[in-house]
Order: C-alpha cells, then structure tokens, then sequence
C-alpha cells in the first residue's frame, strides 16, 4: 500500500537537520517513506490531504508516563505536608503491598499510551510511579502494557522496572532509603527475561530497555549488573539521577562523589545510557561542590533527558541546556506528567533556556524540537526515526492549522509552539499505520477510559492516607485550591 499524506508545511529532512518544505507530501510505502517533496510522479493508491496543517515527525518521548498522574498531588504541596507524601519507615517494617488490583494495573498502561498518541508521541519510553507500589513493576502489568502498545500501534521501548531500595520517611520526617537488595537483583533477571521474550514483538513495535528506578535506590552490584546486560543485550538503559538535592546528599555522603561522578567510577555512563532531569551537576548553580559533570557526560556520550515542566513545577531548570549541548552532550526530551504535551514542554523549556543565557540561541523552539526527535532518535540509535525523509519509519503526525487560537501563521514552528498544544494534533501515523485521526482512535472508548481512570485515580490518592507517617486529615494532606463549600 503506497499512502501520499499532504499538507501546507511538511517538517522533511535534508540529510543533517529539519527542513520547512511549503505545501509539502510525504509518501509511504507499507510502514517506510519512500518521498519527500512537492510532487510525487509515482503510482500511489490513496491520498491523506491534512489540508492547513503541519505534517512532521512524531515525537519521541523518552521518559513517558505509563500510568496515571501522581504529580496532580504533589505539585503545590506545602512544606508542611510534602514529607507525608512519601511512604514512612513504618508502613515499610509492616510490609509493603499492592495497593491496586492486578486488573487495575494492567488497564493503567492503556490510559497512558491512549493519552500519549492523542498528543502526538509516535515512541515512548515509559516510567511508572513506585509510590503506591509494593515494590516495582510487575511483569504482568508490563506485559499488559506492550500489549496495550501493540495493538494502538505505539512504538514502545520497555521492560519492567526494578530497584532495590524503597524511600521512607522516619518518625522525624526526614527521609531515608531501605534496602531489600533481593528485591533488585530478582527485578533485573526479570526485565532481562522480558527483553528476550517481548523484543521485537508487534512487527518491531515493541522494542527492550532496561529501567531501574533511581540511582539512590539501587546497590552498586546491581547497577554494574544492569549495565553489563544493557551491553549484552544491546538495548538502552534509562535510570534517574542528579535530580534531587537529598539524592544528590546522600549519593556524596556514601561514596564522596557527585552522582554522575560515581556513575562515572563504575563504569556504568555510556552511549547506551540516558538520565532524566540530569541537573544537579558539579559545574552548575545547583551543586555548590568544585568540578565539571559536564565533561563526564559529554566523554561517556551519554544522553540527558530533558523534562522541563515536571522540573518547573518543582522550582528547578538546568542551568543552560544550551551549555549542554556545547558541552557535546546529546539531549532528548522526555513528558514526565500529564499532559504528555510536548508543546507545553517545548515552549517552557525554550523559556527556561533563554533566562540562563539571556539570549534565544540555543534554546530556540527548533532547537527543543530537534531534542525532541533527532536527539531522542540517537539515543536509540534509530536514524530510521526522528524525521521525515526516504528510508525514515512512516512516524508521522499532522498539527491542525485552522484553529482561532493559532492566530497569524508565520514559522509554522514558532506558530504551533507558540500557540499550539497536543489537542491540536489532529492525525497520527506509526510505523505506516493510522492510529489516530480527528482526535478518535479506532476500538477505544474514550468516555469509558476516563471513567476507568478517574475511578483508579481516586483509589490510588486515598492510598497516601495509609502511607503517611503522621496520619494527616484528608482535607490537610491534600490541600484544596480554595475552601471547599459543604
């Protein structure tokens, strides 16, 4: 099946970055491009006309939210309450548990990827939430969703998630980390299992990563473990670090060393590696410690995952992702929250930029929407993603025109960045495949997923309540915007 997509702008490829080309089509054969101009001469058997559009490249989203949003609580929590939003010392000594259903978690994963494609991610790598978990991801429930994945048609790169330490907070309410390492070592040999079960699955939709939690909450052993299997298995490994002050703390009191430092003494950093957040760096206003992070990244060629509205809800931004890149350091970009809106997080995190540099250069929309596709395209060593031109995956995404909001079209985008945002993406194609279209995707109720996911929402917020470790009142754990009328 030859497909020809048209539309007033398409995002194509010149071989070294995006090109703007005016009404533009893009022609596909099966799941690969083989066209990308203004007229097409050759046989094509249907016709995509996205009309005052922009067709582009999908987005690539490297640390994209598999379940439903935890962050709603804890964005805004006031200092008085943000220690009870963690599990306490005591929950943990008398046993952790699933909170959720088997059957709950399973249906999480189709809430998210359902919300991902709607916002024009074409490939996810997802992270799950461990603060109302027993422990990490099941298999079952990351069984459930590749199969969630596979049949919306949403290029996935996973496996389950593993650590072998839990946060809690003490009596004090200062936090500390437990370790039951059994734990961690048993979750790595299972997402290793995974992998080799599920990589390649759903015509190569479905590919493996390995996704330890935190760098705080893993042994050493088990880090050096996860990146000799990365190595063996050729996959990506994705583990958060440098993006908190008590993990960065407790990182320096137990080895000396910043974070990224000690990834650095155990040969763990490399091409194959990306690190959310990644901004609490020797070098910048947010480690006072001498040194340079920067130069430790850049030498591993390791990847920073950039999410910038997740950060700004915290009060933190890297200090120039600009500086980054001059630095030689590879970034991508990552959603991290709902909405998994990267014109949102695109917009920010050029705003970000220019306060640290005072200038646009290097933080330019362009430059954020290259992250967002080319950047995270060579994290995964994918030059078959990323972008629009002959041999190119068929990922492609169409970003309505028409609406008031988008006011005077200039650079269609600095326009869709500008005023734009994920409802405006008003088709979907991955891997040739239409999964979504004029806002529907085939087989899914959305009205029954929100009522589904409402319902989960409500039972997982009410979970805190056990997990505190002072037993707050509802009305105090979770403050209301404005007083609440009986």
């Amino acid at each position: 099946m030859i497909t020809r997509m048209k539309g007033r702008y398409v995002i194509g490829f010149s071989g070294e970055d995006h090109e703007i080309i005016t009404d533009g089509e893009v022609v596909y054969e099966d799941d690969t491009i083989i066209y990308v101009g203004t007229h097409y001469e050759g046989r094509v058997d249907r016709t995509e006309d996205a009309g005052n559009a922009v067709v582009m490249p999908g987005f690539i989203d490297l640390n994209a939210l598999g379940d439903i949003d935890h962050d709603i609580i804890h964005n805004e929590a006031y200092r008085d309450v943000e220690d009870s939003l963690s599990p306490s010392e005591d929950y943990f000594n008398k046993g952790t548990h699933e909170l959720m259903t088997e059957e709950e978690e399973a249906f999480k994963s189709l809430y998210a990827y359902t919300q991902l494609i709607l916002n024009g991610v074409t490939t996810a790598m997802p992270i799950t939430s461990a603060y109302y978990k027993r422990w990490a991801d099941t298999y079952e429930e990351e069984e459930a969703g590749v199969h969630h994945a596979g049949k919306l048609g949403l290029r996935l790169y996973t496996s389950p998630s593993y650590q072998c330490g839990f946060h809690v907070v003490r009596p004090d309410g200062t936090m500390d980390v437990r370790y039951v390492e059994e734990e961690g070592i048993k979750g790595l040999e299972r997402a290793v299992r995974f992998i080799k079960k599920y990589d390649g699955a759903y015509d190569g939709l479905i590919r493996g990563a390995l996704l330890p939690e935190r760098i705080e909450a893993q042994t050493e052993e088990n880090l050096i473990r996860t990146k000799r299997y990365a190595d063996e298995l050729g996959c990506p490994v994705k583990l958060h670090a440098a993006q908190g002050q008590f993990e960065y703390r407790f990182i320096r009191e137990k080895t000396g060393l910043s974070p990224i430092e000690y990834l650095d003494s155990i040969g763990f950093l490399g091409d194959n590696v990306g690190i959310p957040h990644c901004y609490i760096l020797k070098g910048t206003k947010w480690a006072m410690d001498d040194g340079n992070d920067l130069e430790l990244l850049a030498k591993s060629g390791m990847t920073v995952i950039y999410c910038p509205v997740i950060l700004g809800r915290s009060g933190h931004y890297p200090q120039s992702v600009a500086g980054y890149r001059r630095a030689g350091v590879n970034v991508a970009m990552g959603t991290d929250t709902y909405p998994p809106d990267f014109f949102q997080n695109i917009r920010v995190g050029s705003m970000y930029g220019h306060l640290a540099e005072d200038c646009a250069e290097g933080s330019t929309y362009a430059d954020m929407y290259r992250a967002a596709t080319l950047g995270g395209a060579s994290f995964l060593k994918r030059s078959d993603l990323g972008r629009l031109e002959k041999g190119a995956k068929a990922d492609i995404i169409a970003v309505d025109l028409d609406g008031f909001h988008m006011g005077a079209v200039d650079d269609p985008i600095r326009t869709i960045f500008t005023c734009g945002s994920g409802r405006d993406v008003k088709l979907s194609v991955i891997n040739g495949r239409t999964v979504m279209k004029d806002r529907q995707i085939e087989g899914v109720d959305l009205q029954e997923i929100q009522e589904k996911g409402q319902k989960y929402y409500d039972k997982m917020k009410m979970g805190y309540m056990e997990r505190d470790y002072r037993h707050l009142p509802e009305d105090v754990i979770f403050r209301p915007s404005f007083p609440r009328r009986k």
